[in-house]
């Protein structure tokens, strides 16, 4: 049986590590997904090894669509250099520009080009986070974070959550309290995303909350 686990990072350099964790312990490429927010534009040009429609200037407008990059994202999935290497830009809505790769982005980059309902949401509970869990993770990819997702036999679970775990992931149920006692109830995909500036300062308010 297969089971899907997914956790939250403050930024895309802590998530790459935790990507390279799973590939090291054993996780398939093609069975782990990042979405990591450019909200800040760290991400300046194409990964080494890429050649598809990322420009600069689409990078930091995020004017780049899913409709535009969505084969692209899952093309390089599985291949020799791992997930990292097959990066592409994105734009999903409510979060804004997104730099990923892997299963779960291009299902829910499907459902946005198709006109489908649902987006990354809609990815997430279909592959079996709850609800509440799922509004969390998109609003803090909204708020500059980046995020794991992968599927893993349910016997390696508990071990493989443990490796995540170490690499600082933030703990979502502490964090989606955070959101609420700020006045925050649920994604909504129809805000617009979060500037670098709000980012710098959305960052420093939680720090308390990494496993």
């Amino acid at each position: 049986m297969t089971v899907t686990i997914t956790r939250l990072y403050a930024d895309y350099s802590t998530a790459s590590r935790a990507v390279s964790a799973l590939e090291a312990a054993g996780v398939p490429s093609r069975d782990v997904s990042l979405v990591a927010s450019n909200a800040d534009n760290w991400y300046s040009q194409p990964v080494a090894g890429r050649s598809d429609k990322m420009t600069t200037s689409s990078q930091h407008d995020g004017s780049v669509t899913g409709a535009e990059t969505g084969a692209g994202v899952g093309t390089a999935v599985g291949g020799a250099a791992g997930l990292l290497a097959g990066l592409g830009l994105l734009a999903i809505p409510g979060v804004g520009p997104v730099v990923a790769a892997g299963w779960l982005v291009a299902t829910a980059v499907g459902a946005v080009a198709g006109a489908a309902t649902g987006g990354l949401i809609g990815a997430l509970t279909g592959a079996g986070v709850s609800a509440d869990d799922a509004h969390v993770y998109a609003e803090g990819v909204r708020r500059g974070g980046s995020l794991v997702t992968a599927r893993v036999p349910d016997a390696d679970k508990s071990r493989l959550e443990s490796i995540l775990d170490h690499q600082g992931s933030i703990d979502v149920h502490k964090r989606g309290e955070a959101y609420r006692s700020a006045g925050w109830k649920t994604f909504d995909d129809k805000l617009p995303p979060y500037t670098p500036d709000q980012v710098k300062q959305d960052r420093g308010l939680y720090r308390r909350d990494v496993m």
